[in-house]
């Protein structure tokens, strides 16, 4: 499912925490992992040493991916590192997709740290542009990672950007034999007390209906045999967390964009507000073409 997997890296305890995560991934997968630390060039970072200028964030970073290294290495885990200059959220994406890697894994913050630069924005960022998946955690204390997945939720609303993130969620099963749990929400939240209303709510319980038949009706085409379906009303991000706690879920995919209209539910705002709220890590899938 993935071979290589890359870990923007700035030494937090998120970033910490995420890393150990990644390697539990990657030892399953037989994936080599690739460390990156991004010197933020809009920060004035540099400094005179000797009467010589120095970078000092890309020697802080040198030495933060060296930790990372002693840390794969002591898991067995193949591993490569690099430190850049850029803007890290499209350095991040950039290199993602210049070196082909499948995956980028990220905290969504850090408790602590001197760079920081993962913090919220830059992931959301990254979120909104990767054209490559994108793992998040929350990294509270109540976050969760588990790993093989055995629990796996793909929200969808059966429109064109949600289903890479269908197809994603279903390869993900299949390598690891887990449980498709595929959710459908009728935002009624967004919905009034007049008759359109009711005609909008009749026909998105409709359409939620028919996108989680299609999940099971794929899930076919990847030998996932297990797949529960879910129809709810609500507010998506609510209805998305109430699941992950009733079903015991280890983690999200869903895609960054969906259908526009009173039953939507994968808009942007939604994913990332997963992205931010849910205990589990969360991958996005964002449509391309």
């Amino acid at each position: 499912m993935y071979d290589d997997i890359l870990l923007p890296f700035d030494g937090s305890d998120g970033a910490q925490a995420v890393l150990d995560h990644v390697a539990e991934i990657a030892d399953t997968e037989d994936a080599t992992v690739h460390v990156l630390f991004v010197a933020d060039t809009t920060r004035d970072s540099i400094t005179v040493i000797r009467g010589e200028p120095v970078d000092a964030l890309v020697r802080h970073g040198q030495s933060l991916v060296a930790d990372a290294e002693r840390t794969l290495t002591s898991l067995d885990v193949d591993y490569e590192t690099d430190v850049v200059q850029g803007n890290p959220a499209s350095e991040i994406t950039g290199y993602a997709e210049r070196h082909g890697h499948d995956l980028i894994a990220m905290a969504t913050h850090g408790r602590s740290g001197i760079s920081r630069f993962l913090l919220g924005s830059v992931t959301e960022k990254v979120v909104r542009l990767s054209s490559t998946p994108v793992l998040t955690a929350r990294m509270q204390p109540d976050e969760q990672l588990a790993f093989p997945y055995e629990d796996i939720l793909v929200p969808t609303d059966g429109s064109p950007g949600a289903a890479p993130a269908v197809d994603h969620g279903l390869a993900l099963a299949s390598a690891l034999d887990a449980t498709v749990h595929a959710l459908s929400v009728v935002d009624t939240a967004s919905l009034g007390f007049d008759v359109r209303s009711a005609v909008s709510a009749e026909a998105g319980e409709g359409a939620a209906t028919d996108a989680i038949d299609e999940v099971a009706t794929r899930a076919d085409s990847y030998g996932v045999g297990a797949v529960v379906q879910h129809l709810k009303h609500g507010s998506p991000v609510a209805e998305i967390l109430d699941i992950v706690e009733e079903e015991d879920i280890d983690a999200v995919v869903m895609g960054t964009i969906g259908r526009r209209g009173t039953d939507r539910v994968l808009l942007g705002s939604v994913a990332e507000k997963t992205v931010r709220s849910a205990p589990v890590p969360v991958i996005t899938v964002r449509r391309t073409d």
